[in-house]
């Protein structure tokens, strides 16, 4: 499943049909639905994608934080989507340490986490074709994977509020990858804009805030 110092992207071990094709929604349901298993790590999830590229597996762990999630969850998702953004950046292969590819949840909330997104996965798949790809390939992709880098680190900030529209950013980018899609690159800077702006925005009134109530003990 891995070597000794971490999780690989090309790992053998998972069944071919999860290995070699077939849908993300469905992979997902799959390991979901295996009760032979109490807990899902993200090893696991890495074993389940095989030789998927960066653009699943970037997908993978953002998507939990769309959608109301167990807490910690973003704590769980966000290390791996720090540490893949920025292999993306540098041209690297997938890869994830062993501290970080033995973390887990329960088959139960994971289960329940599937079922909430793998309707709108699957509605997404069906709107994915290659166009616009001169933005996929590098230097273009080494550009999404400083964006997605930045959103990532945001995601892991105990920002209220914080993690919803960065993740829809990351998203997007990595549907954009995974397809060879450019439109939703475009729509990924677009979100990231907004992203980046509400998130600053919420920091800035926290830090107003924070001041004004200094001030008050103060005097």
């Amino acid at each position: 499943m891995a070597d000794t110092d971490g999780a690989q992207a090309n790992d053998t071990g998972a069944p071919d049909v999860l290995r070699h094709g077939g849908r993300l929604s469905d992979i997902l349901t799959s390991i979901a639905g295996d009760e032979s298993r109490d807990r899902v790590s993200v090893a696991d999830i890495f074993q389940a994608m095989g030789d998927r590229a960066f653009g699943a597996l970037i997908l993978i762990f953002a998507l939990p934080n769309v959608i109301p999630t167990p807490p910690g969850t973003s704590a769980l998702t966000g290390a791996p989507l720090v540490f893949l953004s920025a292999q993306l950046m540098l041209g690297q292969s997938p890869w994830l340490p062993r501290i970080i590819a033995d973390r887990s949840m329960t088959r139960s909330d994971f289960a329940s986490i599937v079922s909430r997104i793998s309707p709108w996965l699957a509605r997404g798949e069906l709107m994915l074709r290659p166009r616009l790809s001169f933005l996929i390939y590098p230097p273009a992709e080494y550009v999404i994977g400083l964006l997605c880098l930045i959103l990532a680190i945001i995601l892991t900030l105990p920002v209220p509020l914080g993690n919803i529209l960065p993740a829809i950013a990351i998203c997007l980018f990595s549907c954009g990858i995974l397809e060879r899609d450019g439109v939703f690159v475009l729509l990924g800077t677009a979100m990231f804009t907004v992203a980046v702006s509400v998130v600053a925005g919420v920091l800035y009134a926290l830090l107003k805030a924070f001041i004004l109530l200094i001030n008050a003990v103060v005097v």
